[in-house]
């Protein structure tokens, strides 16, 4: 769909006040750091309630959650379509550790505070070495309570299509021994990467898939439920 005036403007103002407003709130992320974890975590929750409150009143994007995600003690498995999603998790779920791709730890400043957060890198072709050393990061995590968060297609993934798992989701699926709840979302056609579009965001949490199955079974039943909001046929 093709955007109009109102969609640039708006995308426009959204840039300017949201990543504006970002850069001062990694620098008080790192200031943060000394004075302990809830000090911490609050600066990084506000910096996801802010991008959610630039959203709506700003995009004119309203994010609704069809469902409850439970928090601690599981591996929740999101749709990818946006960037949106990925900026949202610390509001959409209680304190998660974040598996994330490496590249992202990279980047000055933020990616320092993202790794004290408790972003687990994904280092992608690294085999079995980098498997171990995000499943012991990940039983830290889990011992604190802490619910873990994943984007098992591995990368974005346009609205309407769909495709298969990351081979890491299977290892972590099985050597973890957590429930698995999927979580679909369908925020592709507005929180396009240039200009976005008001509209409604739906979350929808599908039913929790119990740790232990086979891989195939485990694999479709999460593939069935991220992908509950496309089209008919994606």
């Amino acid at each position: 769909m093709k955007a109009g005036p109102g969609d640039v403007m708006r995308t426009l103002l959204f840039s300017v006040c949201f990543y504006g407003a970002t850069v001062p709130m990694v620098l008080a992320s790192l200031v943060a750091m000394p004075f302990g974890g809830e000090t911490f975590r609050g600066v990084v929750e506000r910096w996801a309630a802010l991008h959610r409150w630039c959203a709506r009143h700003i995009l004119g994007i309203e994010v609704v959650v069809e469902g409850r995600i439970p928090q601690g003690g599981v591996l929740v498995a999101l749709k990818h379509e946006s960037f949106l999603e990925a900026i949202e998790l610390p509001l959409a779920l209680s304190h998660p550790a974040i598996f994330a791709k490496v590249e992202l730890l990279r980047i000055p400043l933020w990616g320092r505070a993202a790794a004290q957060y408790g972003v687990v890198a994904v280092e992608r072709d690294q085999g079995a070495k980098a498997l171990r050393k995000m499943i012991a990061a990940a039983r830290e995590h889990i011992a604190a309570g802490r619910p873990l968060a994943i984007f098992p297609e591995g990368t974005r993934v346009p609205h309407g299509e769909r495709k298969p798992l990351g081979a890491g989701f299977a290892g972590l699926y099985k050597l973890l021994a957590l429930p698995v709840v999927p979580v679909a979302i369908d925020s592709g056609p507005l929180y396009q990467r240039r200009w976005k579009k008001p509209g409604r965001i739906t979350y929808r949490v599908g039913e929790t898939i119990p740790p232990g199955l086979a891989r195939p079974v485990m694999e479709a039943r999460v593939l069935d439920a991220i992908n509950a909001l496309n089209p008919p046929g994606g």
